[in-house]
């Protein structure tokens, strides 16, 4: 079994900060929606659907953000098992002012594409990009990826 290197959860009140504030939006939305609807019905769908689309989010990220993210020698995985990468697939850790990436959070390059996969507020894969943050702490995720850098540069250590 490999040796863990380091892990990254969500504190609650990130976590209740995050989540709430997608329900608030998503409450906004709909009150808009049914309490001074638009003149035009189109726009009332709209509101209505962005609003159910809010409050599916929000649930989608409280599930996502009880997960914790685990660094060992060998991969980067999910607390469910889900393997975002193996270390040997990293090209690149960018961490840069100008990367696309998520609050708190670090953008890890891939050499070879991987499937899709999503959970709000913690991490994101798409193509050769696999983002890390969202409602992560700064603190936690400055020294992973730090690591997975520093095993990038040099698989030995």
């Amino acid at each position: 079994m490999a040796e863990e290197l380091t892990r990254i959860g969500t504190s609650a009140p990130r976590r209740v900060f995050g989540v709430g504030a997608m329900t608030v939006l998503g409450g906004m939305l709909l009150y808009v929606a049914f309490a001074e609807p638009p003149a035009n019905w189109l726009w009332q769908v709209f509101l209505v659907a962005l609003g159910l689309a809010a409050l599916w989010f929000s649930a989608r990220m409280w599930e996502a953000t009880g997960h914790e993210l685990i660094l060992t020698d060998e991969a980067l995985t999910d607390s469910d098992g889900t393997e975002l990468a193996r270390l040997d697939q990293i090209a690149k850790v960018d961490r840069s002012v100008f990367a696309m990436k998520p609050s708190n959070g670090f953008i890890i390059l891939l050499k070879e594409p991987m499937p899709r996969a999503w959970r709000p507020g913690l991490w994101w894969r798409m193509g050769r990009r696999i983002a890390v943050g969202g409602v992560t702490s700064g603190a936690a995720t400055k020294p992973m990826a730090d690591i997975i850098a520093v095993k990038v540069a040099d698989p030995d250590v």
